[in-house]
């Protein structure tokens, strides 16, 4: 699933293309791929988009209209992408949203998600601000270097379910946890309040470092995904742990990467990762 790399690389490549465009038509194929605001599509025709945006794993649109801003919020889920060509989705039955653009390199927009599990909000801004409290905690990318260590000393539990969990911080996932744990060389069950500050400000430079080189190779082409121009990223390729069960620790302590089984699989150094 998108993570906040590919989730940034989606918007990053969509700012480029569409943002100070004209939004001519907006179509949605499916009324349950809508949240919130289904009656108000008409409104986006003729708006601008102001701005491309991302929160966790959502991508966001701003649109100016003549006397009000609204969002298009698209949560990408677990299969969620958007593409500049219908021919770029794997299976077009599952392009769900439609967008015809003017005054941009890019004339055409489709949001796919075969799988529906992230959903469209058409929000006005107080709305806006409701959703993203409600779903959201701090930006991974945006913390400081003290706010993160302190929200990790406050863990009690496991510190892998706590990086996953959106509310605490936003944008990780089961891919990045795994390579940025290992990085830093801590057990996936390590309790965060028992964890030594030296070794929370190490978590932190991985973090940092993890995701500013996958987002730097396109992000982590996993499955389904690519870009908005069919493009594949090429993160996977320097993934140290996350499913390489059975391989040599890159370390070479001689010891193999394990997999803890279950619905998020941990991927780990019994060596390199010890639980203390």
């Amino acid at each position: 699933m998108p993570e906040l790399p590919e989730v940034e690389v989606i918007r990053r490549s969509l700012q480029n293309r569409v943002q100070g465009g004209s939004i001519v038509a907006l179509h949605v194929n499916r009324a349950d791929i809508v949240r919130a605001g289904l009656p108000t599509v008409s409104w986006y025709t003729d708006t601008i988009i102001t701005g491309v945006t991302r929160r966790g794993k959502c991508v966001i649109f701003t649109c100016q209209g003549t006397h009000e801003t609204r969002h298009i919020v698209s949560e990408l889920g677990m299969t969620g992408l958007w593409f500049f060509q219908q021919n770029l989705a794997a299976s077009p039955q599952h392009l769900h949203v439609h967008l015809t653009l003017s005054g941009t390199t890019a004339h055409d927009l489709h949001y796919w998600n075969p799988r529906r599990f992230g959903r469209i909000w058409l929000l006005n801004d107080q709305e806006l601000e409701t959703f993203v409290l409600r779903r959201f905690g701090p930006e991974a990318l945006d913390l400081n270097e003290s706010t993160f260590v302190a929200l990790v000393k406050g863990c009690r539990g496991r510190l892998k379910p706590f990086l996953l969990d959106q509310h605490h911080m936003a944008g990780i996932g089961n891919i990045y946890a795994n390579e940025i744990l290992f990085r830093a060389g801590i057990h996936p069950h390590a309790r965060g309040n028992r964890l030594h500050l030296t070794t929370c400000h190490r978590l932190f430079h991985a973090m940092g470092q993890t995701f500013q080189e996958a987002i730097a190779a396109g992000g982590s082409s996993i499955r389904d995904f690519r870009a908005p121009d069919g493009s594949r990223g090429h993160f996977q390729e320097a993934h140290l742990v996350y499913q390489k069960e059975r391989h040599p620790c890159p370390h070479g302590c001689q010891a193999s990467i394990t997999r803890i089984p279950g619905d998020r699989s941990s991927f780990y150094c019994p060596v390199c990762q010890k639980k203390r």
